[in-house]
This record gives C-alpha cells, structure tokens and sequence, in this order.
C-alpha cells in the first residue's frame, strides 16, 4: 500500500529509452514515478539494490523497487556509423587497456589461480543437480513470477560427469573454460522493495549492513568479488566465518572457484551448504543485468523464507567485466 519513490533497474543491452521507466509504466505505478537504470555490467541487478538503499537510508525515498531485467534473445543488434556488421559489445575498458570477452577473461583467471577442468566440471554438475533439486523441493516457488506461460526456469537439466569431460574448450585452444562449466545467456528479470526501517510494520526481512562496488585489473574482472568482499566485510566489522549464506553469481565455473579459494571457502566440500546449495547462474542462466538481484531474492529465500533468526548473516557478491566487483551483507531481521 505504500506509494513507491522510485524504481532503479540494472540493465546492459536493452534498447535503451530507460528500461526503468518504462517499467514503472507498464507496472501500473503511475505517472510520478520516475524510474532510473544502471550498467554495471553483470552486476547491474546488485549495485541498483545498493543505489536505492543508499536514497532510502539518507532519507531522500521512502520505497524504492530496485533490481534488474535483461532480455538477451531481443536485445538489439548494435552496428556503428558506415559500417555494414554489427558488433558483438562495446568495449569495456579504452584503447590502452586489456579488454578481453569475459570467456578468454575466465580462462585467464583459471589459469592465473590454479583451477583446474575437474574442479570446473564438478561444480557445474554441482550447480545443475543443486537447482534440479531445490525446484523439486519448491524452493523456488515463492521466488518466481509467471511469465508467458512459464512458471519456472527453463534451463537445469541433469548433467553427466562424463558428458562434461568430453565438451571441447570454447574460448582458448586447450584451455579448461567450456560450453558445460560455463553459463547461458538467457533472459530475467528480479526486484525487491527497499524500505527504512520504520516501514518494515515488523515483517520479517534483511537488513543492508553495506554494500561495496570496486575496481580490479580489467584483464580479471573474474577476481573482482574478492577485494569487494573483503572491503564490505571489513566495513561491517564481520569475519567471513560468521556469515551464513553466500550467493556468487555463477558466471563461470573457474570465477566462482577462484574467488571462493581466495577467500578461503569451500563450495565442492565443507562450505557446500553455505555457498549457491541450490545452484546458480550455471545452471539458472544468466541474464546480465539481473543476476545481481537474482541472488539478492535467493538470500531471501534462504534466509528470511527458511526462518533464519534474526542477526544471520548472508552475503551476495558478483564479477563485472571491465574489473569490477560488486558484494553486499545482509543481515535477517
């Protein structure tokens, strides 16, 4: 019932015309509703959470609807003046700078930090299986919207270890970075309410204890989680081992392994449960501009809808091309 400020929604390849706005219109929010969209690449959906918490928290919003949507199967080709080929994406970084496609970027992060094919291929079978359980058990349920005609997501499937191993490398000759272990570009969309405290009426929820957007060398924007996690951490004055819940965008297989064995987690054994147990992007998809959001709804689920007491902590992080990362720690309440 609450009259809503504002809505802010990331996006990377929509047409443009402001994707907020326009969707603040067909949702029927009225006329004074302005709308507002951000690129930061694959972690457009978080950093808009983090943009519209920040308005709620100086108290310049009451309620804000933030996220993202990205729809990769209509988003428009691209060509530049006098040329006659469109082209794949704009660049991240400017001339002078590495600027690689984020498939060769995660093979270079594989090989800089060790991750091998086998522990590649064992989390994506991980990450398939995991998802295929948690939509049997309906833990998605709550989370999803229907959207023309479907009422779940269209992509899991089991996956075979033996399959896995026979796919070629997709990016580098010889490399490790497959189509397996790697995600799909797929179309979603995912929102929150942004609300100060004292209009929460006592329902159950997360709290933003803070949020953090840095840079990193362009040339591994897979390592960006890693300094992002550790500076919100350290903001928060909270060790990593008192958080419970851990949601990485699963862009590729060597990015999540690489970021998890920095920052000393263990998601193919001990941290299982505390880290993406009910899948991820790999299998989920991964639509740019939403992802971000996407793991925001899934701390909600695993934290708020499971009963968490209040004072649990989760965390959700994700890599942006270019050498960014985004994270942010949420607390129930």
């Amino acid at each position: 019932g609450g009259r809503v400020g504002d809505v802010v929604l990331g996006n990377c390849m929509g047409p443009g015309g402001n994707v907020a706005r326009v969707s603040a219109l067909a949702a029927g929010l009225g006329h004074a509703v302005p709308g507002v969209t951000v690129d930061r690449q694959c972690g457009s959906g978080l950093a808009a959470i983090l943009l519209a918490a920040q308005a709620v928290r100086a108290g310049d919003m009451d309620l804000v609807i933030a996220g993202g949507a990205e729809s990769a199967s209509t988003a428009p080709l691209r060509t530049r003046r006098g040329e006659t080929e469109p082209y794949a994406r704009a660049p991240f970084t400017p001339g002078g700078h590495t600027d690689p496609d984020m498939g060769p970027a995660a093979e270079a992060l594989a090989t800089s930090c060790g991750v091998s094919r086998e522990r590649q291929d064992a989390y994506a079978c991980r990450s398939h299986a995991a998802a295929l359980a948690a939509r049997e058990a309906g833990r998605f349920k709550e989370e999803i919207v229907p959207v023309g005609g479907r009422a779940d997501d269209e992509r899991p499937r089991p996956l075979r270890a033996s399959s896995l191993a026979r796919l070629p490398a997709a990016f580098v000759a010889e490399g490790t970075v497959t189509a397996g272990n790697a995600s799909p570009v797929s179309d979603g969309a995912a929102a929150v309410a942004i609300v100060p405290d004292h209009l929460r009426a006592g329902l159950p929820g997360m709290r933003l204890v803070a949020g953090s957007v840095v840079g990193c060398d362009p040339g591994l924007p897979g390592w960006g989680p890693v300094p992002a996690v550790r500076r919100v951490l350290a903001r928060a004055g909270v060790e990593l081992e008192r958080v419970a819940a851990v949601e990485i965008v699963e862009a590729f297989a060597a990015q999540v392994l690489a970021v998890t064995d920095a920052l000393g987690l263990d998601p193919l054994g001990a941290d299982a449960e505390r880290v993406c147990p009910d899948g991820g992007a790999l299998a989920l998809g991964h639509p740019w501009g939403a992802t971000g959001a996407v793991v925001v709804a899934r701390l909600f689920t695993r934290l708020v809808r499971a009963g968490a007491p209040p004072g649990t902590l989760g965390l959700a992080t994700a890599a942006v091309g270019g050498g960014l990362g985004v994270a942010a720690l949420f607390e129930v309440v």
